[in-house]
């Protein structure tokens, strides 16, 4: 039909056109597509994160590896202090403590502020996962409890699960499946027990013990703890399986022994901790990993404690963001095997700050006053060799009188980067090599490039150039 002929020659006519005028606009405006392409894949990581799963947290973003250790504003003097290979050293608002409290707030927002080092013998990415990170549970299938006084709660196949009321002599058991993974979330929660745990997690794949966004909830035993059979159930959260603790509210603990125990892999990646104990706060078997959370103890004996008295070769803590305050009668931190900080706000008051096998600094800001040492490697495992490497971080030491080392290492101390204050009477104490490559130290105020080695251990001496890193087997389990 003609009409139609002149139609559809029309149309191609402005078809052309319109194809032209698009190439035109492409050119002159990239940055504006650029934008637009990124909240594109950002809205597409968003829709992901509102069904978290378990896979791991490594490259969920190639821009949140590679540029999230720019984009943290407070690392000045740290980053201006450490090697040219190191990520910067500071906080974000996701991994201080003032995190967000829109219930939106989700996976990919916490990882994109995650500041890890590539350099480390552990990497964030490789050990949390989606869900491990994301603050907020769905709960489109619950199921919903209130606490009862002397009515225990048994937990028995994958789910979540919301807890709130106030009641004493409860203790909400999990025992499901291998395979399972189980949310508990608290929204509003009070239990005190007597002799019991608050939570006790017999047997599942992984647990999530979530605060609600905005609760605030209470657990604590007052007494002294009943065991299990064979069991030594001696935690006010005790699980025999791996562990995350995470969330948007606030969580207060108080034990007459530990606060929280895994005898697996324990993590904390968000929510308000508080633990008061007189043994260990935090206790695991495997290792304990902090990407986030605002996170404040008072213990008589450890702050952090990971060991696993049959195998030497686990027992890591690795720490890449938070807020963490302790005061402990023994060790702030304490591993088996690494220690590893890669960021984070931390103060640690105790009689040995930091102690590990291989304890490597590669970022944050770490405040530490000791009565023993501030930071020891000591030979607690064959996995590593025993060090200290400081290759970031704004790091602060002081000690008490009398036979004290601020820095002590039974073998080797490499300080690549950083700036490094120690006061006190015996600064460093190796029984290795010393090894300055970079860096700022003060010693009781005064800048030096010596690290002196005032207890004259072992083969101590001063060297320049570097120390081949281990390779860290086994500890961590990215589940």
């Amino acid at each position: 039909h003609p009409e139609m002929k002149n139609i559809l020659k029309r149309s191609m006519i402005l078809l052309a056109a319109s194809f032209t005028a698009c190439q035109k606009s492409a050119e002159e405006s990239t940055t504006e597509e650029t934008v637009a392409v990124t909240e594109t894949v950002n809205a597409a990581t968003a829709d992901e994160a509102a069904t978290p799963d378990e896979t791991p947290a490594t490259e969920a973003t190639t821009e949140a590896t590679t540029t999230a250790p720019a984009a943290v504003a407070p690392t000045t003097q740290a980053a201006a202090a450490a090697s040219s290979n190191n990520t910067s050293a500071s906080e974000t608002n996701a991994t201080n403590g003032t995190k967000k409290t829109d219930s939106n707030y989700t996976y990919s927002e916490v990882v994109s502020d995650i500041t890890y080092s590539t350099i480390g013998k552990m990497t964030a990415t490789d050990i949390f996962t989606n869900r491990d990170l994301t603050q907020n549970a769905d709960l489109t299938d619950a199921t919903y409890y209130t606490v009862t006084s002397g009515s225990n709660i048994s937990i028995t196949s994958e789910g979540v699960y919301v807890f709130s009321g106030n009641a004493s002599d409860v203790t909400i058991t999990v025992n499901a499946g291998d395979e399972d993974k189980v949310q508990l979330v608290l929204d509003g929660v009070g239990i005190t027990n007597s002799s019991k745990p608050a939570v006790y997690v017999v047997n599942a794949d992984k647990v999530f013990v979530t605060t609600a966004s905005g609760s605030t909830n209470s657990l604590s035993v007052t007494g002294s703890f009943t065991a299990d059979g064979t069991t030594n159930t001696d935690a006010v959260i005790f699980s025999k399986d791996d562990l995350v603790i995470n969330g948007l509210g606030t969580l207060n603990i108080r034990s007459s022994n530990n606060g929280i125990t895994s005898k697996d892999d324990l993590k904390v990646t968000g929510g308000t901790l508080h633990i008061t104990c007189s043994a260990d706060a935090l206790e695991a078997n495997d290792s304990i990993a902090i990407a986030g959370g605002s996170i404040s103890i008072n213990t008589g004996k450890d702050g952090l404690h990971a060991e696993n008295d049959e195998d030497n070769t686990v027992g890591t803590i690795y720490i890449c963001g938070c807020s963490l305050d302790i005061t402990a009668g023994s060790d702030g931190i304490q591993a088996t095997t690494v220690v590893q900080i890669d960021n984070g706000n931390i103060s640690i008051s105790a009689s040995e700050g930091i102690e590990g096998t291989y304890v490597q600094i590669n970022g944050g800001t770490i405040n530490i006053s000791a009565s023993d040492d501030g930071i020891n490697a000591s030979n607690k495992s064959n996995a590593v060799s025993t060090a200290i490497e400081i290759n970031g971080g704004d790091i602060t030491v002081n000690m008490g009188q009398g036979d004290t080392d601020g820095v002590d290492s039974n073998g080797n101390l490499i300080i690549n980067g950083g700036t490094i204050r120690v006061n006190a009477q015996s600064p460093f104490d190796y029984d290795g090599t010393a090894q300055k490559n970079g860096g700022t130290i003060y010693v009781n105020g005064t800048q030096t490039d010596a690290i002196t080695n005032q207890m004259m251990g072992g083969m101590g001496g001063m060297q320049q150039g570097g120390m081949p890193q281990n390779n860290m087997q086994g500890g961590m389990n990215r589940r």
